[in-house]
């Protein structure tokens, strides 16, 4: 039988046990209130949010959620992240411990400063 892939945030998180899409609500509704210009979208398999480039993923595993809000969005706030595993570019927050809402809501501010400050910075095209 084959998966079909998601292609809405909701039918992401539709795909989870209860308490598990409360967490993704609460991370969902947190970057969308710090990013309220952005788009939402699925990119990676993930719910996303786009704004001038992506800002941030996030997902759910089997004990953790996954926050990737690109390495230099972690690199900012390394201290405060200190105590949660993570990858390059990714955090994971236990699914059995609070979410820290207003990291990944000031995290995410920032991704938004960074991807406005970007799109200042690339050259505008020549007419031809």
């Amino acid at each position: 039988m084959e998966t079909v892939p998601v292609t809405t945030i909701d039918a992401y998180i539709a795909g989870f046990p209860e308490n598990v899409q409360e967490l993704l609500q609460q991370v969902r509704a947190t970057v969308r209130s710090a990013a309220p210009n952005a788009e939402e979208a699925i990119s990676y398999g993930m719910p996303t949010l786009k704004l001038n480039g992506n800002l941030v993923h996030f997902a759910a595993f089997k004990n953790h959620i996954g926050f990737y809000p690109a390495p230099q969005g972690l690199d900012a706030f390394k201290e405060e992240l200190a105590g949660y595993k993570g990858a390059k570019g990714s955090v994971q927050f236990p699914l059995d411990q609070p979410l820290p809402l207003d990291l990944i809501a000031r995290i995410t501010k920032y991704r938004v400063e960074q991807n406005l400050v970007n799109v200042k910075k690339k050259p505008l095209a020549k007419p031809r």
